[in-house]
């Protein structure tokens, strides 16, 4: 069945506060927590069961507890698709969180959409949330913001032509489109554009092709996954020499820890205010949030906070708002989560409206540089 956790019920009962019936509030979740986005997938399962059972050891929301209602999908569109289904129709969740990736995301709105139940995504890409869907939200930067983040710092780097090696998988080809429709507007050229499979063990051929195109000064990999990791040592081994950027989906530890410290030394991506909280300064409103979030997570999980997670939790929590001020119909849900407004999370200030079911804009990534293996951030 893969279903992970009905956390509240076994939460209540192991503490001894209340029986299972009082379980009055079901969210549903599908998540990629094992198979190949399980790096993103992993710590955005084990947020929703802390912050659930840290909800109902408070009280609950207007005293109703919650029940998490969470299946794995394990990355498959057509699973998450299951799930989703089986969330609206044998589970009665009041809303949804998920879809890791854009893959298993595209796959849940339209079950979302018909069933006309709240569905906050925490996959990247744009086309989740552009055009406006009236039942669909997420948490994470778009894929378009990153690619406009990027290219800011390029640009002020005097770059103007680049290559580009991006993965084939549902991120990477949607980030890839993404960049090349705004790079001209920093007056950035792709000379080279080169793609990989995301099981792909080897993309020398590729980088050799773009090292030997005259006049690249930098080089970008939209992609996620052991992608971009292989990519960095490839690039590292064959000596390229040229600025090399990534994308926020590999914003995490396991990304420096699979690349190699010395050979992701200097690679540069936007991400969260989350991976670099202790050296935020104490003015950033973001500060005392991302702080309790990793300090927290870490604690209960034993494992290093992640940006992934931080979509999680970022979704939650508006959840959580939304519930406290309108209950826990539908309708009434969607109608408070678009009305939400200055919203300080683990991605930035959120302010949402009928037009954007994001609510962030560029300043929510900070741009990021590795240095002697851990993040620093580029002023």
């Amino acid at each position: 069945m893969n279903r992970l956790t009905t956390t509240a019920i076994a939460t209540l009962m192991a503490l001894g506060l209340a029986p299972a019936a009082q379980a009055e509030i079901k969210i549903g979740a599908t998540l990629s927590a094992t198979g190949p986005a399980s790096f993103l997938g992993d710590p955005e399962a084990k947020t929703l069961e802390m912050l659930v059972e840290e909800v109902n050891a408070a009280g609950g929301i207007n005293g109703e507890m919650l029940e998490l209602v969470m299946y794995d999908d394990g990355g498959d569109p057509n699973k998450a698709r299951t799930f989703a289904t089986r969330l609206v129709e044998d589970d009665e969740v009041a809303a949804i969180i998920g879809g890791t990736t854009t893959g298993t995301t595209m796959s849940i709105i339209p079950v979302a959409e018909d069933a006309e139940i709240p569905f906050i995504s925490l996959a990247g890409a744009v086309d989740i949330i552009d055009p406006v869907k009236a039942w669909v939200f997420k948490t994470p930067h778009t894929d378009r913001m990153a690619c406009q983040k990027i290219f800011e710092d390029m640009q002020k780097r005097g770059v103007t032509k680049i290559g580009m090696i991006s993965g084939t998988d549902g991120f990477g080809a949607s980030m890839q489109a993404q960049c090349k429709g705004v790079v001209a507007d920093y007056g950035i050229e792709i000379v080279a554009d080169e793609t990989y499979d995301p099981k792909d063990a080897d993309m020398t051929p590729q980088l050799t092709n773009i090292k030997n195109t005259a006049g690249i000064q930098a080089v970008l990999n939209p992609g996620f996954g052991q992608g971009p990791s292989i990519v960095t040592r490839n690039y590292k081994q064959l000596a390229v020499g040229l600025p090399l950027y990534q994308s926020h989906g590999v914003a995490s530890k396991g990304f420096i820890d699979l690349a190699g410290v010395e050979a992701a030394e200097g690679v540069r991506l936007p991400a969260a205010a989350l991976l670099v909280a202790d050296i935020l300064p104490d003015s950033d409103p973001q500060k005392a949030v991302v702080t309790a979030y990793r300090d927290g997570f870490e604690k209960k999980t034993g494992t290093p906070v992640s940006t992934f997670g931080g979509h999680a939790y970022d979704a939650f929590m508006i959840l959580k708002g939304a519930l406290e001020k309108a209950g826990a119909e539908p309708a009434a849900i969607r109608d408070a989560i678009e009305g939400t407004t200055g919203y300080v999370g683990t991605g930035g200030i959120v302010n949402m409206t009928a037009e954007d079911h994001l609510g962030l804009d560029l300043t929510a990534f900070k741009m990021l540089e590795i240095k002697n293996g851990d993040w620093t951030i580029v002023e």
